[in-house]
């Protein structure tokens, strides 16, 4: 190894998207990235550190149970490999706990950077099947590596079968990001253990059609396309943004309101003709009326997953 390379094989920078997963139907199975990241410098060092910056940087920054080197050690001792430690820099704008892909991206940049330090070589296909099999369904870490929109499924306990999909035209977006955060095993536990055929069906139809609506560039299927009867209806109560907003659903300059991903943040569709700030003193003027606050962030689905 040249002296260039091996300076260059000492340091790793990589940036992941937020991602919004289940899309009101596709439950498990779909996720889109957002314009907002996680951006780490990691250098090799004599002893573990991190310095933290931007949104949550206490979580980001506390060196016990980090989930990013936590991840980063478990796979190089999976693989056998000299755990080395490293000195993080991270800059974070994902909400941690508020359904925008934290954990999935965490997990991936741990992913990465054992891939990276411990000279794995581990494919696109490795890396998003290890992240999804710790996260335990692979929407999620599928569009936090590939960007865009992605729909995806295990195909084995460490492999999942992933579909990129380019969104058809413009999709702005619109998180509603309440203060209080939600587990995802909160929101898991709340779901019942089985579900009636009819709504089962139910979430098909509107799944192929949601596909249907971002492959064709027709946002106006969206209103009808984003009902599910598989989680959102268990998970209102703990997120109460969701009923809130959906009462917009069929309001001008609102194409569709979603639960991201487990919840408590709500994902509205927007019409990419409309304003942007009415749309928001709307929204925020509706969620006073109702005793409820959020913050409001305007986003745009990212064809931009992660980068080193």
């Amino acid at each position: 190894m040249s002296p260039k390379s091996e300076i260059k094989s000492k340091r790793f920078r990589i940036s992941l998207p937020a991602t919004s997963a289940n899309l009101g139907p596709a439950f498990d199975a779909a996720a889109l990235a957002m314009d907002f990241y996680i951006s780490l410098d990691a250098a090799v060092a004599q002893e573990f550190s991190i310095r933290a910056f931007g949104r949550d940087e206490e979580i980001c920054g506390a060196l016990p149970n980090h989930l990013i080197l936590s991840t980063y050690r478990e796979v190089l001792r999976s693989a056998g490999r000299a755990i080395t430690p490293i000195a993080l820099r991270i800059r974070n704008d994902i909400p941690i706990g508020k359904g925008c892909g934290s954990s999935a991206a965490a997990r991936l940049a741990g992913i990465a950077l054992a891939n990276h330090f411990g000279r794995l070589r581990w494919s696109d296909a490795q890396i998003i099947g290890e992240a999804s099999r710790r996260e335990q369904h692979p929407d999620n870490a599928s569009a936090c590596w590939m960007g865009g929109l992605t729909v995806a499924r295990m195909q084995t306990e460490n492999e999942a079968l992933v579909v990129s999909v380019r969104p058809k035209g413009k999709w702005p977006l619109l998180l509603a990001i309440p203060e209080n955060s939600l587990s995802t095993e909160t929101a898991r536990r709340v779901l019942p253990a089985e579900y009636s055929r009819a709504d089962a069906v139910f979430n098909i139809q509107n799944s192929m059609l949601l596909l249907a609506a971002f492959t064709q560039g027709r946002p106006d299927f969206l209103a009808s396309a984003l009902d599910d009867r598989i989680h959102q209806p268990y998970r209102a109560a703990h997120c109460p943004l969701l009923p809130a907003l959906q009462e917009f659903r069929a309001e001008k300059g609102i194409l569709g309101v979603a639960l991201s991903g487990a919840g408590p943040s709500v994902l509205v569709f927007l019409d990419p003709r409309a304003s942007l700030p009415k749309i928001r003193a709307r929204i925020a003027a509706h969620l006073e009326r109702a005793g409820l606050s959020a913050e409001l962030l305007a986003s745009t689905i990212s064809s931009r997953g992660a980068r080193s």
